[in-house]
């Protein structure tokens, strides 16, 4: 593969740690690309964009790769809103949405912060450890528990099994042949704790104390039955996890190959609300989504077939310069605000802003609690280019 006339793209073959030269070589070169595998990669902004707000394009069905002996996994996944398609995806998400509402991620705010000073004060007791394991993984798996109402001794449980149903993710799989067996296992349990919760609430004279209890409120009038509720509860709990962690982890790399940005930061703390579009963009916590087109299109001047899997590089698109000019340069006080790092259009991340509250604060808390806080080796990315990563970030704490 040259600079000037890139072949197949594979994304066996992108370096995990820096995609982004890779990108751009597709971006200038062949912007709409049809892959070995089928699929049509597509790299810039507008393009993205465009598929992003296009109706014609949908989810089209995403339980065909689980095993049939998984049917717990399928039968969740089947539930999860991100892969719903209008009708039925706009009653799902209006009713997270009047559930999820930014007054109760403000309200939260200050559980948030408890827990993220909790995390960071445990953290600078160790010279040196994995920021992944001790902070950027539990923190927003604990969030999500306040959201949801999960009492404190369920946690361990809780985080074990959102773990475990991370090992239907295609990377995790790849490093456990059973996989998706743990994942079906997982999903099993938590469909049935998330019932129980379910019918703990209904004996309750009143609902709206938490997620659960809210949804469950205006479940009725929104025509979404219990197995819904179960599958958007399950979804909640895995959607924001991987992301806000990578946010945290990537947001943090940027930063300390950064310097003048770092110090920057640790001088004017009331910037991290801004720093966080910036930090989205510069290095995205999700790098690809799959759209399906339901009709023949002109994209980026190729025909795109009705049928045909489009997969949305938003990674690159946060660097194209037609949107973002010297997209390169992390600017912590750029107007990032149309980045794509939490889509676009009616899938448009519902949990956005509690990932922008989790990130907010964590940072925050992590420059002010451990002011020395640099790395102490090289990160070691998981493999995985969707949800993108580092699975082990050590770091020196003092």
């Amino acid at each position: 593969m040259t600079d000037r006339t890139p072949g197949p793209f594979r994304t066996a073959d992108v370096p995990l740690a820096n995609p982004y030269p890779c990108y751009r070589r597709y971006r200038e070169s062949d912007p709409v690309h049809l892959g070995p595998d089928g699929r049509w990669y597509v790299f810039r902004y507008r393009d993205v964009a465009r598929v992003l707000a296009d109706r014609r394009y949908g989810r089209g069905a995403q339980t065909a790769r689980i095993p049939a002996d998984c049917p717990h996994l399928r039968r969740s996944v089947a539930d999860w809103m991100v892969f719903m398609d209008p009708p039925r995806h706009t009653g799902v998400r209006a009713l997270v949405a009047k559930s999820f509402t930014p007054r109760i991620v403000e309200a939260l705010r200050p559980r948030i912060r408890r827990l993220a000073v909790s995390l960071v004060t445990a953290l600078g007791e160790e010279r040196e450890a994995d920021l992944v394991e001790r902070l950027a993984a539990p923190f927003p798996l604990l969030v999500i528990s306040e959201l949801l109402g999960v009492p404190q001794e369920d946690r361990a449980w809780f985080r074990a099994r959102a773990l475990d149903l991370q090992q239907a993710t295609a990377s995790r799989v790849a490093r456990r042949p059973d996989g998706f067996a743990v994942a079906d296992s997982a999903a099993r349990e938590l469909d049935a704790y998330f019932r129980a919760e379910l019918a703990r609430r209904r004996a309750r004279p009143a609902f709206g104390t938490d997620l659960i209890g809210a949804m469950l409120e205006h479940a009725g009038a929104a025509s979404v039955d219990d197995d819904t509720l179960v599958g958007t509860c399950i979804h909640l709990l895995t959607a924001g996890h991987e992301t806000t962690t990578n946010v945290l982890c990537k947001g943090l790399l940027a930063l300390f190959a950064h310097p003048g940005q770092l110090a920057a930061l640790r001088a004017r703390p009331e910037l991290t609300a801004g720093a966080v579009e910036e930090l989205v963009r510069y290095d995205s916590p999700v790098q690809m989504i799959t759209r399906q087109a339901g009709e023949d299109d002109r994209l980026g001047g190729r025909t795109v077939p009705a049928g045909g899997r489009v997969v949305l590089v938003l990674g690159s698109a946060n660097r194209d310069p037609e949107r973002f000019p010297d997209p390169d340069r992390l600017d912590l006080t750029r107007d990032a605000r149309r980045h794509s790092g939490f889509g676009m259009g009616i899938h448009y991340c519902v949990g956005a802003p509690l990932a922008r509250a989790e990130a907010e604060i964590g940072l925050t808390e992590l420059l002010r609690g451990l002011p020395r806080l640099a790395l102490a080796g090289e990160p070691v990315y998981a493999e995985d280019l969707v949800f993108h990563g580092p699975a082990r970030l050590p770091v020196r704490t003092r």
